[in-house]
This record gives structure tokens, sequence and C-alpha cells, in this order.
């Protein structure tokens, strides 16, 4: 679809292949919503947009790792009044230690599920009735790092593993966009989730240390350069061959089946359950 004067909400933009994404987007004309940790640096991202004649973009702060920033954010973006053609949920953390938000739960997947849950539901009244709207949510082959959410233990309370905690982080938003798809199957809105990549991201390096060296390197397989690695999301962002397109995974601007275990509608269905309990907010029905 044209892009031209389409509002397009963005999480995680001024790092990596969010912010080519976001050029890019902004490129095609784009009125583009940064959400970003740092309004510093969303403020630096719309000034080079803007000099480069795009549309001024709108920067609202927002810390994912917290739910009442997350609830704020999103109600300064319904507060301006504008139907959201797409919300792309971009934005995410690996931690190389155990660490716990405001709101008592382990960052990454507070980072990485929950707050893109929280945030979609609560833009959900901008978006589902706007014709050809779409929502894309980054998750990462990285699911295969586990086969299952670990529903036992979610906030990796009796022992965490990096790897292990970023994959069931990654299997949410696949999971996530399944149902998702299936519960907007009436209204004119598509949900995809993808495997993007991008080995220049800062996506680790805010552990420090030599991990901080080490984890991009390990994670060599699953990204790639931000320009390659964006090329995804821009498709499911703009692309009319998706434009029907629902509930599905993409990698290399293809469908892809991901592990069997990212196909699980039981646990799907569960971890939408445990997700609504967790943040305090039930969908719109």
């Amino acid at each position: 679809m044209t892009l031209q004067g389409k509002h397009v909400l963005i999480t995680g933009p001024t790092a990596g292949i969010g912010r080519t994404t976001a050029l890019a987007l902004a490129a095609q004309g784009a009125a583009l919503t940064l959400l970003c940790r740092s309004p510093e640096k969303g403020a630096t991202l719309a000034a080079e947009i803007t000099a480069a004649g795009g549309t001024a973009p709108t920067v609202v702060a927002m810390d994912m790792a917290s739910l009442a920033s997350v609830r704020q954010a999103a109600e300064q973006c319904l507060e301006l009044g504008r139907p959201i053609d797409v919300l792309l949920n971009n934005a995410g953390v690996v931690n190389t230690s155990r660490r716990t938000t405001v709101d008592g739960f382990e960052e990454t997947l507070a980072v990485n599920h929950f707050a893109p849950f929280l945030l979609t539901g609560l833009l959900l009244p901008a978006i589902r009735d706007v014709p050809g709207a779409r929502i894309v949510n980054v998750a990462s082959a990285a699911h295969a790092f586990t086969r299952d959410m670990g529903f036992d233990d979610l906030h990796a309370e009796r022992g965490y593993k990096t790897f292990r905690e970023y994959g069931r982080s990654k299997l949410a938003n696949i999971l996530f966009t399944r149902s998702l798809a299936q519960r907007l199957a009436d209204y004119p809105v598509t949900a995809n989730s993808l495997h993007p990549g991008a080995v220049s991201t800062s996506l680790g390096t805010q552990n420090g240390g030599v991990m901080s060296k080490i984890l991009p390197l390990v994670l060599k397989p699953f990204f790639r350069s931000p320009e390659k690695g964006a090329e995804t999301s821009i498709y499911l962002c703009t692309s009319e061959k998706v434009a029907g397109i629902s509930g599905e995974y993409f990698a290399d601007c293809k469908v892809v089946r991901p592990k069997p275990w990212a196909r699980d509608d039981e646990a799907a269905e569960r971890l939408w359950r445990v997700s609504e309990e967790s943040v305090g907010f039930q969908y719109p029905a």
C-alpha cells in the first residue's frame, strides 16, 4: 500500500533495524509516531527525517520496562486523534543476567512481549476499524532456542538462561500474533510477525562487559545488516502482496513455518490469558 499520509507507529526506532525501517517508511511518505525510551534520540531522528524532506514525526516517550509508561504513551498516541494505519512493534532487548522491571517481571519477557501486548491492546480502538491497517510484530528465528513458554517458571525465578529467556520472548511474539489475528478476523486489519536480522544492532549491548561483545557474535546466524534486517519489516508494512494475509510468520519477505511449538494454539491461548492477567488489561471483545 502507499504510505503517503499514512500514520505509522514504531517502537524502538532510534537504532539498528528500527532506525533503518523508520527512515525507509518516512521516505515513502509516512507520518511517523516514534515511541522512544530516549526522547532526545527520538528528536534527533525526527530532525533527520524532516531534513530529508519527510513529514515531521511525533515523538512519544515510552519505557517498555514499565507498564505505566506504556499506558501513558498509548494515551498520548490516542490523543493525537488520528487513525493508526500501521503499528510496528519493533523494540526488543536481550539480557545476559536476570533483571526485573518496576512491575516485578523478568525484563526480557516484559519488554519483548508484555509491553507490545499491552500497547497493541490499548491502541486497538484506533486500528481495528481502519481498512487495510496492519500490525507487524518483530519476532525472531531465536524462538528455536526453546521448545515452550515455560509457564511454570515464566519469569525465570528458578534460574536464568540468556538464550532460553530471549527465545521464549520471541516465541511469545509469534504466539501473540497468531491469537491476535484470530481475534481480528472480522475486522479489516492484519497481524503478522517476522524474523528480521541485524548484526549491527544495539541489541544486547546495554549489558556492558565482555558479553556485550560476545552476544552479537553468538546471535550472528539470526542477524544481518540493519538494511537487510529491515527488509521484511518494511515489506510487511507496505507490500500489497500481503494485504490479505494475517496470522503468519515471515522471513526474507516470505511466509515460512515457525517451529511446531510456535504453532501451538493451546499454548497461544494460555499465553493470552496469562498476559491479560499480568498486565491488568483485557482486550476489547
